[in-house]
């Protein structure tokens, strides 16, 4: 399971071939998949990719742990990166700071033939906003 894990991050923090990921995360996801209970297409998936890249340089992410059973698999994880174009959050457009961020997540992850069906997020938003200078609103 490293090995898919590895190809995932890398697919998601690898800035060569934005423009086909689509087809890159059709290898990892189904189309469409579950993300917090609301259904995602793999092109919903790929402007969040690409938002992302648009948002932060330099992406690289670092396993903490993972835990496994016959279908699911938990993964905590820190994905690190600078902040070097405008990120939009729900509280607004934050305009690039040059920061370093580490933007710590727990992914539930769910496979069906191979491939992830399902996925529950719980990623720090507050904390990657304080670490931008977010001070509330």
């Amino acid at each position: 399971m490293t090995a898919f894990l590895d190809r995932l991050f890398h697919m998601w923090t690898d800035s060569d071939g934005l423009d086909e990921v689509e087809d890159r995360l059709a290898e990892f996801y189904t189309d469409p998949v579950r993300v917090n209970g609301s259904d995602f297409s793999l092109s919903d998936l790929a402007a969040r990719v690409r938002a992302l890249h648009a948002a932060f340089s330099d992406l690289r992410s670092e396993t903490l742990q993972v835990v496994a059973d016959t279908d699911s698999i938990a993964v905590a994880f820190v994905m690190h990166g600078r902040h070097t174009g405008p990120y939009e959050t729900a509280f607004g457009t934050i305009q690039p700071t040059g920061s370093d961020v580490h933007i710590r997540t727990i992914d539930v992850l769910t496979f069906n033939e191979g491939r992830i069906s399902d996925l529950w997020v719980n990623a720090d938003d507050l904390g990657t906003l304080r670490q931008l200078g977010w001070r509330g609103v």
